[in-house]
């Protein structure tokens, strides 16, 4: 496994395991499979409402707490200042840990600045020792940073060879915030796994189409969360260490033609306007 050092000083695994849209029972098959094949990095959220599993599936992995980077996501219901204290804590609780690795804002919607005051308070209590955003745009980020005391360690948004984020990252570029690609594949997108650039480079290098992609991920500097539920297919997405991608390669793959999947509005949906009791989870 590869690393980055984020500009907070803390390192933060390249590749790691999401468990979205995996209920708990799901969470208790497949993470242990995921930490079997190597997987330390583990990416969950409030709203996945599976954090107490992913709790339970570290406790018994034996593993040293310390060995496991946590990522956890806070949702806009819990973003005003009080709020979002009581919030950090009560996710804490349920992943039965004492700090989580990275905390993120999950959506830009909402009190969010005063949020990250807030979390900006966790890490100086030693609760949170990472902080970022995720799915901000720029002109929301930028709201942010307006109140910051601590830049934003990491953003993680929809990133893939189709959508490859390179404005967003010429924004933030003197801030050296971390990326992290959520779909990063595509969303299985057979058109785009079907290019015939990924399918030239993976006879080249021994690899399939996917892991080219991944690849390339890894050569743009940004983290990555395949999703699978498939133990071959996790031992896959982690074995890309053993080769490079040229940069005639990369910007290859850079030059595709450019469209997001999803777009971000600018009010919140009715998903996120409801409330959850994150604590009724298995």
């Amino acid at each position: 496994m590869i690393t980055y050092t984020m500009n907070d000083g803390h390192t933060i695994p390249a590749v790691g395991y999401g468990v979205f849209l995996m209920t708990p029972a799901q969470v208790e098959e497949h993470l242990p499979e995921a930490i079997e094949a190597g997987y330390r990095h583990i990416d969950t959220a409030n709203a996945y409402f599976n954090e107490k599993a992913v709790g339970r599936v570290v406790r018994r992995s034996g593993i040293d707490r310390g060995e496991f980077f946590i990522t956890s996501k806070l949702f806009p219901q819990d973003y005003g200042y009080e709020d979002c204290g009581k919030a950090i804590d009560a996710t804490l609780r349920r992943l039965d840990t004492d700090y989580l690795d990275l905390l993120l804002l999950h959506q830009p919607y909402g009190r969010y600045t005063e949020a990250w005051k807030a979390m900006e308070e966790a890490v100086a209590a030693g609760k949170v020792r990472s902080i970022g955003l995720s799915n901000f745009n720029q002109a929301k980020t930028r709201q942010v940073l307006d109140v910051a005391e601590i830049v934003p360690a990491v953003l993680q948004v929809e990133m893939h060879p189709y959508w490859n984020q390179h404005e967003m990252k010429a924004f933030l570029a003197d801030r050296d915030v971390t990326f992290e690609a959520w779909y990063p594949l595509g969303h299985g997108d057979a058109a785009l796994l079907n290019e015939p650039v990924f399918a030239e480079l993976a006879e080249k290098y021994g690899k399939s189409p996917a892991q080219i992609i991944l690849r390339w991920h890894l050569e743009e500097g940004n983290v990555v969360f395949p999703k699978t539920l498939n133990p071959a297919h996790m031992a896959d997405n982690i074995d890309v260490f053993d080769f490079s991608l040229t940069p005639d390669e990369v910007e290859r793959i850079n030059a595709l033609p450019q469209k997001a999947y999803y777009v971000v509005a600018d009010e919140p949906p009715a998903f996120v306007q409801a409330h959850s009791d994150w604590d009724a989870q298995e």
